[in-house]
């Protein structure tokens, strides 16, 4: 025997009612359940972050942000795709000094779900105010627990569960309300190329070497410069020894004279 709870936050309606009354919905003899969703207006946030690339290892990525933090993304994977400069780049592509920008957009849409729950039997066994026992049409019987305080519409008039009769034909609904909120979530990163170095300023000179031809030497001297210069001999002698000579041939010849002479 299955157990069913209706809870004070819900609305259960029991309608009791004879063989040929009219139900609210008709069942195939067992407990229905039909859900429907009502959307509510979506809320739309869009969050940019701004870094600069710092150091790229493997799929590791240091990004120092705007506010000067850094950030460490570990296992970038290689399907990870960054539009730069109007081209597609992976992981493997930054360098460092490139500029990125991660643009999150996050999609909030709130919803209402309603469940409606219902079933349709005899009344077997009431236990006034806890439960009731209800013969379904397909011939199963089922238990189901009353809420604290739970008033019943009966004949159009609205009773406790006191009132309830076995032998009654009832149809018991139950309606569910579940708010929630759907969270969609899209990131893009794009980035910008590092900016090339800057040019000298206008007002700074600019040496330029020019190279000169120089023009070819006479024959003459060309051939003067390839001969070696001639050698110079140290000036070391000294005159008197030639004196002494000069001398000594003059004694002779006047010594070979008085010889002559004689």
């Amino acid at each position: 025997m299955k157990v069913s709870k209706f809870t004070n936050m819900f609305v259960p309606v029991l309608l009791a009612a004879s063989a040929f009354g009219v139900l609210a919905v008709q069942m195939c003899a067992q407990v229905q359940t039909k859900s429907s969703t009502q959307t509510g207006q979506a809320v739309r946030e869009v969050k940019v972050e701004r870094g600069e690339v710092v150091h790229v290892s493997g799929n590791d990525v240091v990004v120092k942000m705007e506010d000067g933090t850094i950030r460490d993304i570990a296992n970038v994977p290689e399907s990870a795709r960054i539009m730069v400069d109007g081209k597609e780049l992976g992981v493997h592509d930054l360098k460092p000094g490139m500029k990125l920008e991660r643009t999150i957009t996050t999609t909030s849409t709130p919803k209402m779900v309603t469940t409606v729950q219902t079933v349709t039997g005899t009344i077997l066994h009431i236990v006034p105010p806890l439960s009731v026992t209800l013969r379904l049409e397909d011939g199963t019987n089922q238990q189901f627990t009353i809420p604290n305080g739970q008033k019943f519409n009966v004949d159009g008039q609205m009773v406790d569960a006191f009132e309830l009769k076995k032998g009654m034909k009832i149809s018991a609904t139950k309606i569910t309300e579940v708010p929630e909120t759907v969270v969609a979530q899209e990131k893009k990163v794009t980035g910008k190329m590092p900016p090339p170095p800057p040019a000298p300023p206008a007002d700074l000179p600019v040496l330029v070497v020019v190279a000169v031809p120089t023009a070819a030497a006479p024959a003459s001297e060309q051939q003067a410069a390839a001969e070696p210069a001639a050698t110079r001999l140290p000036k070391t002698a000294s005159p008197m020894p030639l004196v002494g000579l000069l001398g000594l041939i003059s004694l002779s010849l006047s010594l070979g004279l008085k010889i002559f002479r004689r």
